[in-house]
Order: structure tokens, then sequence, then C-alpha cells
């Protein structure tokens, strides 16, 4: 049974006395517990803090975005190499605020989604739909387009890499982040769902055992009823993320909901199916 994740991202956020008083926390919140881990990824700039605080902990960690390429004249850019030399274990890759802010095309995403992978990096890949999307009945086409590079685009050996550093797929429903409005329990475990079919398309083994995680607004009062859906195995956090009574107590329901179908079976007619 697939254990939940729970990882923040702090996006443009931080300052080092802050995320010591906040990292420092989560340390002492979060290291008894059960069928959950945690992570966080933060900007560049606080990787080796992370790295000198939390080495000891249960608490991953990991960058927000990695470049498309390794190395040459690209001012600015960070690669993956570099990243991973800070002991990270995750990053994220193709999050919306960058392909919208920076026009981040699916072709560009999968290069750095490749060169978190070839670094030995669990590679976070965002997917998610807009409003108008969404209210063009697009929702389902848009995700699909965004994960076919990801399910069709890698070759056998990068899918290789996927299943070995055990790849994490983030759907982020665009209309729900930063609004405080959140997807339904029933529409994020449809789409979840789906992009569990989707996958089971090249490689059924892969797709039991992918995490697929929501990464729409979710805290502290809807954490459970997401988190209890058969396909939702945990949650990408923005603003809970930067609380830290919100972002242990999403950890721990992501625990309870855990132990729970670890001790009740789910129905058959509950269980993951590539079906809609």
């Amino acid at each position: 049974m697939r254990e939940k994740l729970v990882i923040g991202n702090w996006k443009l956020h931080g300052g080092l006395l802050e995320n010591q008083g906040l990292l420092n926390r989560l340390k002492q919140e979060l290291h008894d517990l059960d069928g959950v881990d945690t992570a966080v990824c933060l900007p560049y700039v606080y990787l080796y803090q992370a790295q000198d605080l939390l080495q000891d902990s249960t608490i991953a960690w990991g960058a927000q975005n990695v470049s498309q390429f390794t190395e040459g004249a690209f001012t600015s850019c960070i690669s993956a190499k570099m990243v991973a030399e800070f002991g990270c274990t995750y990053t994220i890759i193709g999050h919306s605020e960058r392909r919208a802010l920076k026009l981040e095309s699916n072709q560009v995403a999968t290069k750095r989604l490749l060169n978190a992978l070839h670094a030995g990096l669990t590679p976070i890949f965002c997917v998610g739909e807009t409003q108008d999307e969404r209210d063009g009945n697009m929702a389902e086409l848009i995700v699909r387009n965004q994960m076919l590079n990801v399910v069709y685009g890698l070759d056998d050996e990068a899918f290789a890499l996927a299943k070995k550093f055990n790849m994490v797929i983030a759907y982020e429903p665009v209309w729900a982040i930063g609004t405080g409005e959140h997807a339904t329990p029933e529409q994020a475990q449809r789409m979840h769902a789906f992009i569990r079919m989707m996958i089971a398309e090249r490689d059924r083994e892969f797709a039991e055992q992918i995490r697929i995680v929501y990464g729409g607004s979710m805290a502290p009062k809807n954490a459970h009823s997401l988190l209890s859906m058969p396909d939702i195995d945990g949650g990408l956090l923005g603003r809970a993320a930067l609380v830290a009574e919100d972002f242990v107590e999403i950890c721990r329901v992501a625990s309870r909901c855990y132990q729970q179908k670890s001790v009740f079976k789910e129905p058959t007619s509950a269980q993951p199916v590539f079906a809609l």
C-alpha cells in the first residue's frame, strides 16, 4: 500500500531566522508519524540551511525547480546536479506558476524532468487545468497533454529512472491555487484516477506504485476528505506549508488516513481502477 507524502512548497517565502524556527518546529512534531513521508521545497538560497537543520531528521528537502540545461553559459540557472549536492531528495517540475509566469512548455518541463532523474532526484511533476479549461470541459484533455511526455516521451532508460527514484505526480487545479477554493474530493479523485490510468497505459505495475498528490489549497479543514480518497496519496502544500500548525496537522491527518486504510480493507469498488 502506498504511503502518503506531504510536501511543503515555500514558493517565494523565507528568511534565515524564520526558516530556522519553522524547520525546528517541524522536526519536533513530525519525527514519529507512521505511513507518511514529509518534505519541504525551499528557494535555492536556503538549501544549505535545510541540509544543515534537517539532515538528522525524518523530513526530506528539495528545490522548487531545476534548469533544463546541465551546464554552460546560462546565467542564473541552477542545474539538477547542483541541487543534488545539497542533499536534496525532491525537486518540483512544471509547477503551474512556472508555466504561467515563465511560459514554460511541456517540452521544457520534460527536459527539466530528465535532468532531475539523471541527477538522482525525485521529481514532483505538476499537471493541472485552469478555470476556463475546466469550464470548457477540457480538464482531462489538458492534463492528458501535460502527461503525454511523461508517459510516452520518456525512453525506456528514463522511464526506468522514474521508477527507481519514485517519481511523484502532483495534480494542481490552477483555479484552486492560492484562492482558498479547492476541488471537491470527488473531482480530485476522478482526476487522480485518470492520471493513474494514463500511467497504466505504459506500465500498470508502476501505476499502482506511483504517488499522485493533490496540490490545490489543501488545508486542515479539507485534508481528511481529500486524503481518504483511494487515489490521492498526499498533498503539495503552499500556504499551509508556511504555518507549522497547519502543516503538522495535515501530516497527522495523512498518517491517520494511511493507518485506517491499512486496518480496514477497502471494498473492491473503492480500489484504484484504470477506467473512468
